[in-house]
């Protein structure tokens, strides 16, 4: 993998050939990554690998046609190929009134903001299995636990680098580790699997292994023996692990190209009180450590923070440059990208701001009603809304948390959903969505 400096060069190189080629614009992005992982299972070393690999991406532009190209051959000869490539299929490809690169005067000036992304470690794999073996004893020692489905840990740096035609050219390492176990309680018929993971940037900063392993067997003992469910409207509690799906729905339809496309649920309603008055979505881009931290977004546009709902109300559209020109915006600096094709949009890390109320006052009042810690599938229609997902959790029995449930569905439009959303004050920031315990009433739950 190259350096920063190394895959600067490299990439401003590649602009410089485009526009030898007849390029009106171009951008180049450069992405390596390496990686260590090791998984353990009953006790003895089950797998480690090793990966390194780097690719280069190429978009020209002639006038507003484009074409998208990349490469994992990094020599001078396949990146000349490359060009070659881009040039002829950007002529023949069709015209597109809204592509184009960011705006100059968009794009980050300065340092930008210092995300403490990388902490410049190592590990071994020796001192990774000695820490998986470690959270599966924790897990496979809680009584209950039957079986394992193994405990793993991973260590990780990746690289960017991005220049365009008018420019630009910025890369950033970071790093990043996740520690996880999956363990079976129970025997035969009857047996129940749960999990716990942890992901970050900094290994310092990986929780306890001993509590990984812990929380994954306590979990999924349980879940044993899952009670009968008659269906019917009931309050619904989303634990932390899962409730943050939620707000990735919100996050989807309030991507410019959804708008664009006229695919979204929240079309023609950037007017109305999606939530209630209280409730803040706030995404916070130069988050130290985050997991989506950047100082700039993947066409190089500065990034900040920034409340995506306030007062209940949305803020406006996450945009990039080309869904920004057809709404008759501005890119926001959300742009993300993959080495294939033009961007996208999406936002980093997003917390829904917590409420005033405990999780036990939450769920206090509930004479009946079902606490969600695992969602099964994804049935939800971007266009309408309409929301319906499998789920396990427990029964909510006057209001306090009873018998494990197994495979129900629990149905609402999100919309509907959003507006009778109320959450407690027990936030964490542990994901990329990042929510507190959730409450919303009147959803429609299914037994098996």
């Amino acid at each position: 993998m190259l350096s920063v400096t190394q895959a600067e060069a490299r990439a401003a190189a590649l602009i410089e050939a485009a526009k030898r080629a007849g390029a009106d614009a171009a951008d180049v992005l450069y992405v390596g990554e390496a990686s260590t992982g090791v998984q353990v299972r009953l006790g003895a070393l089950e797998d480690v690998h090793r990966a390194e690999g780097e690719e280069i991406g190429l978009r020209f532009f002639v006038g507003r046609r484009s074409a998208s190209v990349s490469s994992s051959d990094l020599s001078d000869e396949a990146l000349s190929a490359l060009v070659e490539r881009a040039a002829a299929m950007a002529r023949e490809a069709p015209e597109d009134p809204f592509a184009g690169l960011a705006p100059e005067d968009r794009l980050l000036q300065g340092r930008g903001a210092d995300v403490d992304g990388d902490d410049g470690r190592d590990p071994l794999p020796t001192e990774l299995k000695e820490r998986a073996l470690i959270i599966e004893d924790a897990a496979r020692a809680v009584q209950g636990v039957t079986n394992s489905e193994g405990a793993g840990l991973s260590a990780g740096r990746s690289l960017i680098a991005l220049a365009t035609s008018h420019g630009f050219c910025r890369g950033h390492t970071t790093s990043g580790y996740s520690a996880s176990a999956s363990v079976i309680a129970g025997a035969g018929s009857e047996m129940q699997r749960d999990y716990e993971s942890h992901s970050v940037r900094h290994y310092e900063d990986l929780d306890d292994p001993e509590l990984i392993g812990r929380r994954a067997g306590e979990r999924a003992v349980a879940r044993l023996r899952p009670a009968k469910l008659s269906s019917g409207a009931v309050p619904v509690v989303f634990d932390r692990r899962v409730g943050g799906s939620l707000v990735g729905h919100l996050i989807g339809a309030m991507t410019g190209s959804a708008i664009a496309r006229k695919t979204s649920f929240l079309l023609g309603r950037e007017n109305e009180q999606i939530f209630p008055q209280g409730i803040t979505i706030h995404d916070n881009p130069h988050k130290r450590r985050g997991l989506r931290s950047k100082p700039f977004d993947g066409e190089g546009v500065s990034t900040r923070p920034r409340d995506l709902v306030a007062g209940g109300r949305l803020t406006g559209w996450l945009m990039d440059s080309a869904s920004a020109r057809q709404l008759g915006l501005e890119p926001t600096g959300h742009a993300a990208r993959g080495i294939g094709g033009p961007p996208g949009a999406s936002a980093t890390n997003v917390d829904l701001l917590p409420g005033r109320v405990s999780v036990e006052e939450l769920i206090g009042d509930i004479a009946r009603g079902i606490y969600v810690t695992e969602m099964i599938g994804q049935g939800v229609n971007p266009v309408t809304g309409d929301y319906s997902r499998g789920a396990s959790g427990f029964i909510i029995e006057n209001g306090r948390i009873a018998a494990p449930v197994a495979e129900i569905t629990i149905a609402g439009n999100l919309i509907e959903m959003f507006r009778a959303l109320t959450p407690a004050n027990d936030l964490d920031q542990r994901r990329s969505i990042n929510v507190p315990t959730i409450r919303i009433d009147g959803m429609t739950v299914a037994g098996a």
